[in-house]
This record gives structure tokens, C-alpha cells and sequence, in this order.
């Protein structure tokens, strides 16, 4: 199979590069504003400021035909092993479709166990209610659920708090219970195979941390702590009850596991289990709309579009996400795993090198700090970055204001800035590109909404590139490289004279063995 930038359709696209300007686009068409906008029940999808027109816009829909997007649509729906390296389906959407029976029994044990411990029917091991839940993982197993639970707090059940603990860094667990009572403490440890060090590492130190404090009770291991695991044996081990494990299967992929019982256990403690149905439902809704609308209307799949021609014809590798909503605040560093986990390949589907450019760099924060950080270099840096702007109608409080509200004050920020951003002001030269997503209000369905865009987005490039967008073999190196360190550290701790050598580590020797003196080099 030949490689999309090899094919026709692609050239087509480079000879028409940099020839877009925005101010003539505007002044030449009074449609476009209307015309390059789609508009669903949910949602509102502005790509008007894109450096895009009518013609580039056909030849991008054209270039998505050519690499069989349509057909990779419906072969990862349908559960085909579309994910060649580890051989494995790429199911995410089944998790909310609510008709597969093995998806909805873990739901069902899921929102058995919620609504006791929420009803005080699990109780801690000295008889007091359980209201701080907090998740163990990381990556995947904690980024999409932080979002959510970012998102929806006005959503949450009166004294019940969620954190999440991701970093070995000890000063993550030390800084997450500083303040809370062991005797009321739910920790959930969230790793499918139950080895990944940072995670057990954590688990452990909490471990400790609840048997120290309850004087080795029994009880102290099956009444604190619940699992979301494949490896029901290790979970055993570690002293979690059965009962209290919670599976997911190896066509979930950890940066799409969000509405597994990755997210599922903890977001139903923190919000019930009715809202984190609520949350499924918004995720569904955009899957039907990916998996069924035609490409001009298919707001992930234009985006996706959007995208490639940014970073492969007009060189912008850099891309901010700028959600006007505090709520939001996590979307960026979740979009970041999704997008740069997912597409930093340098390999096609079947192991040839890509001669193009895959992936881009995502950042972004919340407006308006946003605009008192970066904004000066996106306005009128030497470099190009396009931006992505989420904004909502309704705000998720509402305080005793007179006068312009702090939302309205939001949102005018929300509609200047991508004006500024193409039109210019004064020195600042415009023809930057960007795109608004604006939404009624921030609520489950929406936050579910949300996830499934940014995931369906990745996806969409994966496919038209012909690289796996559901692998991360990338990652695995340095894995394996810290195990290898680890060992030398243990060697350390049992032999204090023990040195590891140049040959070994040509780069490191000289930090590694002054880490082990607990001194900077000389």
C-alpha cells in the first residue's frame, strides 16, 4: 500500500500552500462564516478562521477518501484488530454503547459498590463512612478521569472528595493525604496489570500508610481499598477483596480507558453513578456522531483534516487548547496524552519510516490566564500556532452579581480573541489560524462529549497517516532502561561501596554514582 504523501491527493494539497488569507476570504465571501461552521444539538463547530477555503476544504475530503478513512471508521467499530502491533481490537466506543452484556456488568458491579459506600453500607474498618476516594495510577489511568472530575465538581456528592495520585514523586502521596483521616480513606489502585512501578509503588506506600494508622486491622486492606485490574491474582495478593476488583479488557487502551472502569469506580463515588452514566451518554452521542455523519458535516473528522493540513502543508507543529471554563482546566494535559501518545510515530502500519511529519505539540490553559502568559508569542511570534478555543453559554455557578458578570467578562474574552487572531490590530499582523467549539454548559454529557472529540480527532490523522495511533511502544524503552537503573540502586543499598561502571552507562556513571553519594558531582 502506497503512503499517503506518495498519493495524488497530497500533492494536490502541497501546490495549494500559503495562499490563504483570511481578511480576503471574509471580504470576498459573506457566507463563510455560516458556511464553514457546523452546527449539531450539542454543540457549535467554527473552522471559519482556519486558513482554509472551499478548495482546500474539497481536496482535504478528497485526501480522507484516498487513505480510507471511512473503511478504518467502521473497522475499529466493528471490533476488527486494528491495532496490528499487539493484535488487538480498538473498543473504547463499546464501552458506552451500552449494548455489549460484558461492558454492562462491570457497570452493573460498579454501581453496586458506589451506591454502598456513598449509603454507608461499606464502611471503613473502624465503622466510619468512607468520603475520600482516592485513585492510584497513572497516565492513562488517571488523565482522562482527573478531566472529568476537574469538570463536573459542582456535580459532586456532598462530602465525598476524589484525588488521584499519579507521580512516584513522594511528595504526590505525601501532599494528597497530608490532610485527611486514614479511617475515612478509600484507595482505589488502578493498573491493569498490576506491575506498573509508579503506580505500586504508591499503592504500597498507601498500604502502609492505612495499616500504620489503623493499627494493623484486619480489615484494613479489604475495607480501603478497591482495584481496577485485569490481574485478579496480584489484586489478591495485594490483600483487595475479590469482590472489590473491578476489570477492563485489552481493547481498551489506556489513554482511551477513561470511561472503563478506569474512570468508572472513582468518578461514581465522587458523582453517583447515574452521572457517570450521564458522562457515557455525551461520549456515545459523539461516537454516533463520527461512526454516521458524512465528512463536510463530521466535526472530528474535520478537525482531524484541519490538523494534517496544519502541521504537513503549512509547517505549524504546535497546536493550544484554549477552553474558556476553570472546569476545563485538565482537557489540555489529558489532549496531550491522547495526541502525542497516540500519533508520535515514525513508522507506518507496516514498519516502513513516514516522510512526513506525524503528531503535533499540544499545550494550552484555561482563559483568561492563558492571555496574561503565552498569548503575546501566538498574536505575534515568528512561529504560527493554531488554537482550538472552547467556550459554554451558561456558567457552572452563579454568583450575586450586578452588572457585566464574571461569565459574560469570560466569554468577551472567548469571541475577541480568535478575531484578533485572524484579522490583526495595530502590529500584530493576523492571518493566524484557529477554530471555536461553543457549547450551552459544562455538564456530564458534555464533559463525555468532549473526551470523544479529542479521541476521535487523534484517531482521525492515525488513520489518514497509516501509522497505529493505539501502540505506544515509544514508551517502552525508558521503561526498560529504569528497571535497569533500579537494579543498581538496589545494588547500592546492599553494598554502600558498589559503583556502576562507564561501560554500562557512558552518559550517566558520573550523576548515577553521585546520586548514590548524596552529593552533586565534583
Amino acid at each position: 500500500m502506497e503512503q499517503i504523501n506518495s498519493t495524488k491527493e497530497w500533492q494536490e494539497l502541497n501546490n495549494y500552500r500559503n495562499k490563504i488569507n483570511l481578511k480576503e476570504l471574509f471580504n470576498s465571501d459573506p457566507n463563510r462564516a455560516k458556511d464553514f461552521a457546523i452546527r449539531t444539538q450539542h454543540l457549535y463547530y467554527d473552522f471559519s478562521r482556519q486558513l482554509i477555503d472551499r478548495k482546500v476544504f474539497e481536496l482535504l475530503l478528497k485526501l480522507a477518501d484516498k487513505a480510507k478513512l471511512k473503511e478504518k471508521i467502521s473497522s475499529m467499530f466493528a471490533g476488527e484488530k486494528i491495532n496490528k502491533t499487539e493484535n488487538r481490537a480498538v473498543l473504547h466506543t463499546a464501552l458506552r454503547s451500552f449494548s455489549s452484556t460484558e461492558v454492562n456488568e462491570v457497570l452493573s458491579k460498579i454501581e453496586q459498590f458506589s451506591c454502598k459506600v456513598i449509603s454507608g453500607g461499606h464502611l471503613g474498618a473502624t465503622g466510619k463512612k468512607l468520603k475520600n476516594i482516592i485513585s492510584i495510577g497513572i497516565g492513562g489511568s488517571y488523565l482522562g478521569p482527573e478531566y472529568l472530575a476537574q469538570a463536573l465538581r459542582p456535580y459532586a456528592i456532598k462530602g465525598m472528595n476524589l484525588r488521584f495520585i499519579a507521580n512516584v514523586d513522594g511528595s504526590d502521596f505525601a501532599e494528597k493525604t497530608i490532610d485527611l483521616n486514614p479511617e475515612e480513606t478509600l484507595f482505589i489502585v488502578v493498573s491493569k496489570t498490576f506491575t506498573t512501578a509508579e503506580t505500586m509503588k504508591n499503592a504500597e506506600t498507601a498500604k502502609k500508610w492505612i495499616l500504620k494508622a489503623l493499627n494493623n486491622h484486619p480489615e484494613s486492606i479489604l475495607k480501603h481499598f478497591a482495584a481496577v485490574s485485569t490481574a485478579k491474582e496480584k489484586a489478591t495478593a495485594f490483600g483487595i477483596a475479590p469482590e472489590n476488583i473491578f476489570g477492563f479488557w485489552d481493547w481498551v487502551g489506556g489513554r482511551f480507558s477513561a470511561t472503563s472502569a478506569v474512570g468508572a469506580v472513582p468518578l461514581s463515588l465522587y458523582l453517583g453513578f447515574e452521572c457517570f452514566k450521564i458522562i457515557l451518554h455525551g461520549a456515545s452521542f459523539m461516537d454516533e456522531h463520527f461512526k454516521n455523519t458524512s465528512f463536510e458535516k463530521n466535526i472530528p473528522v474535520i478537525c482531524g483534516l484541519i490538523d494534517i493540513w496544519n502541521i504537513n502543508f503549512l509547517g505549524f507543529k504546535t497546536r493550544a487548547l484554549l477552553p474558556y471554563f476553570q472546569g476545563l482546566s485538565k482537557l489540555p494535559a489529558h489532549t496531550q496524552q491522547v495526541e502525542m501518545e497516540s500519533n508520535g510515530k515514525m513508522v507506518d502500519i507496516e514498519g516502513r519510516p513516514v516522510g512526513f511529519d506525524t503528531g503535533e505539540v499540544v499545550f494550552g490553559e484555561p482563559g483568561t490566564n492563558g492571555q496574561h502568559s503565552f498569548y503575546q508569542l501566538i498574536h505575534q511570534g515568528t512561529q504560527t500556532i493554531p488554537c482550538d478555543f472552547i467556550g459554554f453559554i451558561k456558567s457552572q455557578y452563579n454568583l450575586n452579581e450586578d452588572g457585566i458578570t464574571h461569565h459574560e467578562e469570560l466569554m468577551a474574552n472567548f469571541f475577541a480573541q480568535p478575531d484578533a487572531l485572524a484579522f490583526g490590530h495595530k502590529n500584530f499582523p493576523g492571518n493566524r489560524p484557529s477554530s471555536s467549539l461553543l457549547l450551552e454548559e459544562l455538564n456530564p454529557f458534555t464533559a463525555g462529549l468532549l473526551l470523544s472529540w479529542t479521541e476521535h480527532r487523534a484517531a482521525v490523522k492515525g488513520f489518514i497517516w497509516g501509522i497505529n495511533s493505539f501502540d505506544q511502544f515509544g514508551v517502552e524503552l525508558g521503561k526498560v532502561l529504569g528497571l535497569k537503573i533500579r537494579e543498581e540502586i538496589i545494588k547500592n543499598h546492599k553494598n554502600k561501596d558498589y559503583k556502576v561502571s562507564k561501560e554500562s552507562y557512558p552518559a550517566s556513571h558520573v550523576a548515577l554514582n553521585s546520586f548514590f553519594e548524596k552529593k552533586l558531582p565534583s
